[in-house]
């Protein structure tokens, strides 16, 4: 997440300084998923990143410049000499003064080359299509999907058929391009939105690279900001409960239980609560990103990047931490690990207890007994029995592809979302830009027709 935040730094920098900085980014992977360049090149294209990217898949980079952390900034001179390094997040405009003094310099000897360093090239551009990058999908009554096209910085409600097979795009909520605007839905602006959820006639949004939550009134047809300010947050505590006051951290997912809204903060790895729309503040989570189960102020998180409710727990898909992990709601509020060993414990392992690995789980849902993972980077949809601990692959062979047919042979890549309702799954299939459906009786997937 830190990462992903230093990404729209550099943009700003890259901006600022159009000819005199060039921005190459090296890629040192921490998944096995994340060291093959054509997910590297997905990566890139869904984040909009301009900038070169090299595949550092053995580190070789990394240990040359001995980075140890996960993002580093090396700033390098005409010359060839390390200037600058730091690790973690960092402010574009805090590096402003010494980018200043360092091109005057570099003027001043003549050694400033402003030749423009070609970026990357658009091997992965394909004809328009109904659905770019999408994250998450919530099924709703009346056979409605509402679909994250996050690549396209809108919402879609689709109505199905009563097969499933096929969907027609009913309405659009936003106008199509990234941007922080309220008011009618053709005309309001979101930016990379992902979670959704759904209280009466009103849809709530997790608008992530606004860092706000935004609500849709299905009726009016209006979108107006409910928490947040369009900053990104910079610390683990909000100073006030005024939602529309507090700068929050990369909102990644939600889940509504009566007057109250569950937040996934991804960015600051902690679980908030949104109340009445009157009140927010920090509901599990002490900013830290670790595996630390507990007292719900003392856990810690990784990157928390869905949400499901049920048996009196909300679960709790923890990306980076490979975990799902649950919070029981009664008077102890205790955090707990069901799968999930650490920051550096993954695989694709099923069974019971620690010898289960996941890689990198994005998505997450419940039918109120079984709860079904998006094990993202196993291109997987799993599932997870809570009062057994047994996981099982559901759909999925391991291999990234686009294959529809039996469960046991049909292919995803990188699914993010999943939901579930009257015997059907449906899953938000990301880097292949669709829709899929299955049939839970009958073990069978299929691509959704928009």
């Amino acid at each position: 997440m830190n990462c992903h935040h230093n990404v729209a730094q550099l943009r700003r920098l890259q901006a600022r300084y159009p000819e005199e900085l060039v921005v190459i980014g090296v890629h040192s992977a921490k998944f096995p998923a994340e060291k093959q360049t054509e997910n590297i090149r997905q990566a890139v294209q869904r984040h909009g990143i301009h900038h070169p990217v090299v595949n550092d898949a053995d580190f070789q980079i990394w240990s040359r410049y001995g980075v140890r952390a996960w993002p580093t900034l090396i700033l390098i001179d005409p010359a060839g000499k390390v200037v600058a390094q730091h690790a973690g997040e960092v402010e574009a405009s805090d590096l402003y003064p010494l980018l200043d003094e360092l091109i005057a310099e570099a003027e001043s000897q003549g050694l400033l080359d402003r030749t423009p360093v070609p970026g990357l090239r658009r091997e992965l551009a394909t004809e328009p299509r109904p659905l770019h990058y999408p994250s998450k999908v919530l099924y709703a009554a009346g056979d409605r999907l509402f679909v994250a096209d996050t690549g396209h910085h809108r919402i879609l409600e689709v109505q199905l058929d009563l097969e499933g097979r096929s969907g027609e795009i009913v309405r659009v909520f936003g106008r199509g391009e990234p941007g922080l605007a309220d008011g009618p839905i053709a005309q309001a602006a979101l930016h990379d939105p992902h979670g959704l959820a759904l209280r009466g006639t009103t849809l709530y949004v997790a608008d992530t690279e606004n860092h706000a939550i935004r609500a849709i009134d299905l009726v009016r047809e209006t979108v107006r900001t409910v928490a947040g300010t369009g900053r990104k947050g910079r610390g683990p505590q909000p100073q006030t409960t005024e939602p529309t006051a507090i700068d929050l951290r990369s909102p990644w997912a939600l889940a509504p239980l009566e007057n109250v809204l569950f937040i996934a903060m991804a960015g600051s790895h902690q679980i908030w609560v949104l109340i009445d729309e009157e009140r927010l503040g920090v509901f599990a989570g002490n900013g830290r990103e670790a595996l630390v189960d507990g007292p719900r102020d003392r856990a810690s998180f990784n990157q928390p990047s869905d949400l499901a409710l049920a048996m009196g727990h909300l679960f709790v898909a923890d990306a980076e931490a490979s975990a799902i992990r649950a919070i029981t709601l009664d008077e102890q509020m205790q955090v707990m690990t069901l799968v999930g060993q650490g920051l550096f414990e993954f695989g694709d392992v099923d069974g019971v207890g620690a010898a289960v690995r996941l890689q990198h789980p994005t998505g997450l849902a419940t039918d109120g007994e079984l709860l079904y993972i998006a094990d993202s980077y196993n291109h997987k949809i799993k599932t997870l029995d809570p009062t057994t601990g047994k996981v099982a692959t559901l759909v999925g062979t391991g291999t990234a592809g686009a294959v529809d047919g039996p469960f046991a042979q049909a292919q995803l890549y990188e699914p993010e979302g999943v939901a579930v309702a009257n015997g059907r799954l449906y899953m938000a299939d990301t880097n292949n830009h669709c829709i899929r459906v299955g049939d839970l009786a009958r073990r069978e997937l299929w691509t959704l027709a928009l």
